[in-house]
């Protein structure tokens, strides 16, 4: 089997579907020899934001020298971005390699086991692939995403991490994980292993009292960060100045390339985390793996002019349009707009023409079969607007009207799905727009 073969072959695992119990996946790492056990692990939940706190807490790390693996999900043009080390992308031939030892360990299971024993999920052989290509590669620190909830999400089956971490919470995947904020809290929550301190997002009360009764029943140290413990010095269109002071540890003044004022708490979570680990880290690195932290598909400028944000939930568009309000000051504001069928993009829309005058809006069709119809996205926007809305369903032809329509000193912002922010980065590897 090749390199292709090998990818073909896990896309077609499904990715909704019930997950195997954690002894399930436990019986495939013990076939691998542990390789968990041979990590410092760093493990990071929640609804928005972990990924962002992932990919911080790596630089960092890299930044003080340490050889440094990052699990994150999902993956928005090649599925190679889901596994770096000290923030390379995997190559191909150890992906190869990875896939083919989980492979074998699964083809043994099945036949011994074969009334017990389940086939991994998508996900679930994606971290196992992961926790192979790290243990042989030799990465002293491993930071993992979890993917979908917590608790039951193949990650925990790691045992002691040196730190667990909690972002911010909001209603998402609600028929897997809970209708209230407080039910996915304690889905969330399920990471918090014994002993290990947990540093979690403490912007909402009852999230944070599930967090902390958890907390406490695993006699786990726990950090909370909220906004009133930083104060921004200076925001541009290109970096946010902030400083910083938690009461855990001395104030200090921190530095992030982003336009996005969200990604202050992320930043602060990652920097108390990288405290707690209690490793010498020095404040010089930690101000040099913060600056050169770099996240595709959140508020990430991929053109001049153009912004490509992942935000794909209620809470996501509403922090997205916190930060968009910033451009329409300096000229007009157009959309392409997309998304997914189990997202309330009604509401998504709603918000979004409720607090950004924009100029133009064109919508498009992700490339999956839970795409909702460009001609549906139409007539909700027309419907909370005044402004000009096209639907043109192929990506590559509506990114094109968009592009051309948006003016000389206007902003383009992409929105709506990951979907479509994997279809935009997949375009623009094409060199179609090396123009720009």
């Amino acid at each position: 089997m090749n390199y292709e073969e090998a990818v073909a072959y896990i896309l077609d695992v499904p990715r909704f579907t019930k997950k195997n119990t954690l002894d399930n996946i436990r019986a495939v790492l013990e076939r691998l020899g542990r390789p968990d056990r041979r990590m410092k692990l760093i493990h990071v939940a929640g609804t928005n934001g972990k990924g962002s706190v992932c990919a911080y807490l790596a630089s960092i790390l890299k930044a003080a020298g340490k050889r440094t693996g990052l699990f994150t999900s999902p993956h928005l043009a090649v599925i190679n971005e889901r596994f770096q080390m000290d923030q390379e992308l995997i190559s191909d031939e150890l992906f190869l390699e990875s896939f083919e030892a989980v492979m074998d360990a699964v083809r043994a299971l099945l036949k011994e086991q074969p009334d017990t024993f389940a086939h991994p999920t998508f996900f679930e052989l994606l971290f196992l692939m992961g926790m192979y290509a790290f243990d042989k590669c030799g990465m002293e620190y491993v930071v993992l995403e979890t993917g979908l909830g917590g608790r039951f999400d193949a990650t925990n089956v790691i045992e002691k991490p040196l730190v667990s971490v909690i972002t911010s919470i909001s209603l998402d995947h609600t028929e897997y994980l809970g209708d209230t904020h407080a039910l996915i809290a304690g889905e969330k929550a399920g990471i918090i292993k014994e002993g290990c301190p947990v540093v979690y997002d403490g912007t909402r009360s009852d999230v944070e009292a599930v967090i902390l009764a958890k907390a406490e029943e695993m006699h786990a140290k726990a950090y909370a960060i909220r906004p009133d413990m930083y104060k921004i010095l200076m925001n541009t269109q290109k970096t946010i100045d902030f400083s910083m002071e938690t009461g855990y540890y001395d104030p200090v003044n921190i530095s992030i390339a982003s336009v996005a004022e969200y990604q202050i708490m992320n930043a602060m979570e990652a920097v108390t985390a990288a405290h707690v680990l209690d490793i010498g880290l020095t404040e010089e690195q930690i101000h040099a793996g913060m600056e050169h932290m770099r996240w595709q598909g959140r508020m990430e400028t991929i053109l001049p002019g153009v912004i490509l944000d992942g935000a794909h939930n209620d809470a996501g568009v509403e922090e997205f349009v916190r930060t968009a309000r910033k451009f329409t000051k300096d000229g007009q504001v157009s959309m392409l707009f997309s998304c997914a069928r189990e997202k309330d993009y009604e509401k998504m829309i709603r918000t979004i023409c409720g607090s950004i005058p924009l100029a133009r809006v064109t919508v498009t069709e992700i490339e999956s079969d839970r795409k909702v119809p460009a001609e549906e996205l139409k007539e909700l926007f027309e419907k909370y607007t005044a402004c000009p809305v096209e639907a043109v369903p192929a990506v590559p032809e509506a990114f094109e009207r968009a592009l051309g329509q948006k003016g000389e000193e206007g902003t383009l912002f992409c929105v709506g799905s990951l979907y479509l922010a994997g279809s935009l980065k997949t375009l623009l590897r094409s060199g179609k727009y090396a123009r720009f």
